[in-house]
């Protein structure tokens, strides 16, 4: 799973419209117009059904990450003490983009540990408080476990079932 596709499935999963994604991209120092959107969101090949996944113009784990950050700022507004200050990673690196993915998306969202576990057993995922935990740490901690493509992949499915659902309990 490359970082278009996350992109893609988060998109999907909380319907955020494309004025929001960018935005969310803008607003995480990353000013992008909409055919470049399009661009990022438009899978290549003969086939858009294939394996490869290969988008017009690919995303980089920094560029996910100033999205994220972004829409952190675009669902909870900005920090009181730093106005809209984005955070570069140090050494200008990003690794494990799955951790920080679900990081951020917690804290976007609002979402409690228990509140993950509840969505990753929507997709039929179920692992421990101390996995979940393990998981969220910061990257060094001697308890850190990098998170696999199949877990953020089943957190977004989660979230999609999720968000779905309340939709639907919205309507009625």
């Amino acid at each position: 799973m490359n970082n278009n596709d996350r992109l893609l499935r988060l998109r999907y999963a909380i319907d955020i419209k494309d004025t929001d994604l960018i935005k969310a991209f803008d607003l995480g120092g990353i000013p992008i117009t909409k055919d470049e959107l399009r661009e990022i969101l438009t899978k290549t090949g003969p086939s858009a059904h294939d394996e490869d996944n290969t988008y017009l113009k690919p995303i980089d784990n920094l560029e996910l990450d100033a999205f994220l950050n972004g829409f952190i700022i675009l669902k909870r507004g900005p920090k009181k003490d730093k106005p809209a200050e984005t955070t570069q990673p140090k050494n200008n690196e990003v690794k494990y983009i799955n951790n920080i993915l679900l990081k951020k998306l917690k804290i976007a969202l609002f979402l409690t540990s228990d509140d993950m576990l509840a969505i990753l057993a929507e997709a039929e995922v179920y692992p421990s408080k101390g996995e979940m935990g393990a998981i969220l740490r910061k990257e060094g901690h001697r308890n850190f476990k990098p998170c696999g493509d199949n877990y953020a992949r089943n957190f977004l499915k989660g979230l999609g079932l999720v968000y779905r659902k309340e939709e639907n309990t919205k309507m009625r």
